[in-house]
């Protein structure tokens, strides 16, 4: 051999063998179980789709993805809590709007960035909003609901579960999109606003459509339209908000991320098994039973999304003044 083939050869051995321990964490990944944080209560909308996806994940995987709750200040807290562990992939966020989109334009002095801190792996799913009055609201339409609430500025009223959740900031796009002078009502969670809505205490609220399908079929509310871009399968005869004149489009979406700094192939991994998981029919006919679509796409796709929901909370928290 000559002296050139035998330094390409050292060389090739000495890149190998400092490359094989490498290439083999990265193969084994992941060798322990996982947490996913849900920054939101148990038992809650956030937290249903997130134990659904770390079920499918864990068989996907072949490790146990748990579920693990962090609640507190609209998503913060749990939110804040993974971008400070090590970016290793075993502490994943299940992000939806409300850290990721509405909280950092509320808060100034939100801990963290989303774009410096946190790497979008997938989103996973979609849940439309549905518009909701108390049945006592004489008002069977969006725009009739519009022209009732211009009737009686400042007199109408609708609730949500708290200050910068999706359902409160849904209201004041409306608001916002309508012209209307409208009070906001908050309650701590979705639960006691709907009860708040149904006891004839508030006029109106979005809700997540499948929470509110019982009373919607008990008849202790009404529905008027969904909040999304596109007309539910459930309840085809309800229209959007859009289609009845008003420029609103929003919804509750979910996705997963990791902290930023975790290795690239962790991140390809689970991207991976994530649509692998979210793609399989026994997951959408599960999600499909709490009116609920799974969405997967690159991770780039789910960057967008929440980029574009930062800028058009952004705008609406403006306008409407909140603080």
């Amino acid at each position: 051999m000559t002296p050139n083939k035998t330094h390409q050869a050292m060389f090739l051995l000495i890149a190998c063998a400092l490359g094989t321990p490498a290439l083999a964490q990265t193969a084994a990944y992941p060798t322990r179980a996982i947490r996913l944080i849900s920054p939101s209560g148990a038992g809650g909308p956030v937290d249903v789709v997130a134990r659904i996806v770390a079920q499918r994940l864990s068989d996907v995987l072949g490790q146990q993805v748990v579920v693990e709750n962090r609640v507190g200040a609209a998503g913060l807290i749990g939110t804040d809590f993974v971008v400070r562990q090590p970016a290793d992939g075993y502490t994943l966020l299940f992000g939806f709007s409300g850290p990721l989109a509405i909280v950092p334009n509320l808060n100034p002095k939100t801990p963290y960035n989303v774009a410096r801190d946190l790497i979008p792996i997938s989103q996973v799913a979609v849940a439309p909003y549905v518009l909701l009055v108390h049945p006592s609201v004489p008002a069977k339409s969006v725009k009739e609901l519009v022209g009732l609430s211009k009737s009686r500025p400042g007199k109408m009223s609708f609730s949500s579960g708290g200050v910068g959740v999706g359902i409160h900031m849904a209201g004041e796009l409306f608001k916002v999109a309508a012209g209307l002078d409208i009070l906001h009502v908050p309650y701590a969670g979705a639960a006691p606003a709907m009860t708040a809505m149904m006891a004839g205490e508030v006029d109106m609220m979005f809700n997540g459509l499948a929470a509110a399908v019982p009373q919607m079929k008990s008849g202790r509310v009404r529905a008027l339209a969904v909040g999304g871009e596109k007309r539910t399968k459930l309840f085809p005869e309800l229209p959007t908000i859009h289609e009845s004149g008003y420029d609103v489009k929003t919804g509750g979406w979910y996705g997963v991320l990791a902290a930023r700094g975790t290795p690239q192939p962790v991140l390809n991994t689970l991207h991976a098994a994530i649509v692998k998981a979210m793609e399989q029919p026994e997951t959408h006919a599960v999600l499909a039973k709490i009116v609920t679509d799974v969405v997967t796409g690159p991770p780039q796709a789910f960057a967008d999304l929440i980029n574009y929901e930062s800028a058009l909370w952004g705008k609406v928290i403006k306008a409407a003044g909140i603080k």
